[in-house]
Parts: structure tokens; sequence; C-alpha cells
């Protein structure tokens, strides 16, 4: 890998710097080529920087602002009092050139506001989609998109999903002809609103895609499908209780709870995790910390946002996967494939 900057939104998510300072070590201990600019408080900061040593230090750049973007801000305030906060920083160190990627756990409404304000969209791209690696129960991932960024989508918009999730489940999960789903309450064709239904006729017709047909949500995690498209608004719904039920299964088999007080509790749950151990490799599969971060595809540069309560390890995993995306060029490969498909 070539010399790589990632600027850094370190006040961003529930916990700020005492995550995701730490989750920036463990990327430059495993990626000798990349450094960071980080954009935040340096007071709050400089407990967890202080760790580093003297090799790591000289790889980032701490950039000092006393505002930060709260995390319940509403949407039009947060972009109002973004000037000079570390996420504002954050995105405009990439849309000029300063750095290849940002990442943030900060209020989504506004990242993804001030991205798609500061950062240039790719050509024909109409709006750009929130888009995830979600894991499946076979330890491969399916591509979803949208995920929030657009709450009411036309049929053409989800035309332009597919083949954005097409292009970009080909080079992140090296597919040569991804299966395309679109999600819906019923497989049928007379299932769904009137842009869901126009939508999967348009795809019918494409002979480019590999489109499969309607998809449901209890199909999610099955790898029925490379890549799912769906509005904003249905994608976050889907996507939020995945992760819930996901966290929850593991939660109930293999973390201790304040509540094993009494004899019959530890016997049910020792019960319970022998019975199920055989398929905990299965389970910590599709654990969302190891999938943690979406990116607005559709802009010319990476931009990925964290969960705001990730820890540690699962903010590092948001850092790898801006890595990943630029490593395979995914705004450029986007592009160049929107552009072919013009061209015919």
């Amino acid at each position: 890998m070539s010399r790589l900057t990632l600027a850094l939104d370190v006040m961003g998510g529930d916990f700020g710097p005492r995550v995701t300072i730490p989750a920036a070590l463990i990327a430059l201990e495993k990626y000798p080529n990349l450094s960071f600019l980080f954009f935040g408080d340096q007071s709050q900061s400089s407990t967890y920087i202080s760790r580093f040593s003297t090799a790591y230090r000289s790889r980032i750049q701490f950039i000092h602002t006393d505002n930060a973007i709260e995390m319940d801000m509403p949407f039009v305030q947060a972009l109002r009092q973004s000037k000079q906060s570390s996420m504002r920083l954050a995105i405009e160190a990439v849309a000029k050139g300063k750095a290849q990627a940002c990442i943030s756990g900060g209020n989504t409404g506004a990242l993804m506001g001030l991205a798609k304000l500061l950062i240039q969209p790719l050509p024909s791209i109409a709006r750009p989609a929130l888009t995830s690696l979600i894991p499946t129960m076979n330890g491969q991932s399916t591509v979803m998109l949208d995920l929030g960024a657009n709450v009411e989508v036309s049929s053409e918009l989800l035309l332009q999903f597919a083949e954005m999730g097409n292009i970009f489940a080909k080079k992140m999960l090296n597919l040569t002809a991804p299966r395309i789903n679109l999600l819906n309450i019923g497989t049928e064709n007379n299932k769904g609103t009137t842009v869901l239904k126009t939508a999967h006729q348009n795809l019918k017709l494409r002979q480019d895609l590999n489109y499969q047909g309607f998809i449901e949500s209890d199909k999610l995690t099955n790898h029925c499908a490379d890549v799912i498209v769906c509005d904003g608004f249905s994608g976050n719904i889907a996507l939020k209780a995945l992760e819930g039920v996901a966290k929850n299964i593991l939660a109930l088999l293999f973390k201790k709870s304040s509540e094993e007080f009494g004899l019959c509790t530890k016997i049910k749950r020792l019960a319970l995790r022998m019975l199920l151990y055989r398929y905990y490799r299965k389970l910590q599969q599709i654990n969302p910390d190891r999938h943690n971060g979406a990116t607005l595809l559709g802009l010319s540069s990476v931009v990925v946002k964290s969960h705001g309560g990730a820890n540690i390890r699962a903010f590092y995993y948001a850092i790898e996967y801006a890595i990943s995306q630029i490593e395979h060029q995914i705004p450029q490969q986007i592009e160049l494939g929107l552009q072919h498909l013009m061209q015919k």
C-alpha cells in the first residue's frame, strides 16, 4: 500500500477520544504506511495520544478545535453550527486533497449533509447512498444500500443504487456477477409499492445486471443475495433490527450478567451455551462490531460513518473499511463503471 492519510473526527460518537484514538493506534500498528489527521479537542485527547510511541506520534497530526457537533443535534442546527467543528474540518481535509478518506462516528445526518455539501459527487449520480457490508451466516458478506441517506426514493434511484452496488460488490467482494435483489414485503410480482414494482420491472430488463428479484428481510443473513437494494427508510430499520437481534443473541449466550446470582439461572445459561456452542463461530460472524462502518457511496472520495456507540475494536473495523475502499479505488471504479454504462 502506498502512503495513505485518513482524516479522523476524534470527537465523534458516544465516547469520543477514548474510543477513536485507541482504535487509530491499532490501525497504525497494522498499516506501516498509514498516517492520520486528528480533528478535535486536544486537551481531551492528549491522555490517549500520550500512550503512543514516538514513532506512531510522528505519523499523526493534530488539528485542535473547540467545536464538535452533538450526537442529538437536529440536522439543520448541526449544519448551521458546523463551522470549525471536528467533523466539518475532517471532511474538508478530504475535499481539499489532504486526506483520502474521512471516518466519523458523529451525528449521521450532519455527516451525510456535510459530505454531500463539501465533497464532489460522482458524475451522473443523482444521490449518494449509505452502503455497508452485512454479515451472513456462512461467513460471507452482502452489500446493502441505502441504509438511511434517502428516506424517499424513485424507481430510477433504486436502479442507480443497484448499479453502484453491483460495482461495489465486484470490487470489494471479488465477484464476477453479483446477485442483486430488491428488499420487499414479499417475493411475488404484485407485492410492494408502485416504486418497488416499477424498479423490479426495470431491473428485469437489464441484461448487464444479475437481478434475482425480490427478497424478504428474513433472508438478510442467509447469503441469498450479494447486493440488497432498498430505500433508506426500510434499509435503516432492517439493519438496526438485524444488529439488535445479533447483539442480544451474543449477550444471551456469552456475556456474564449481573442477574446470574441464582443457581437455576446459572444452570440454564450453562445448558444453553453447551447446546449452542457448536454455533459459536457462526454467531461471531454476525457480530455487528466486526462489520462496523457504512460508506456514502456515490461521492468522489470515501466517507465512512461508524456507529456512535462503537467500542475500540468496532471503530477500528470502520477505519479498516475505509482503507479497503481506498485500496480498491471504489469511487474511481464506480465512476468508470457508470461511464461505461452510459456509453453503452
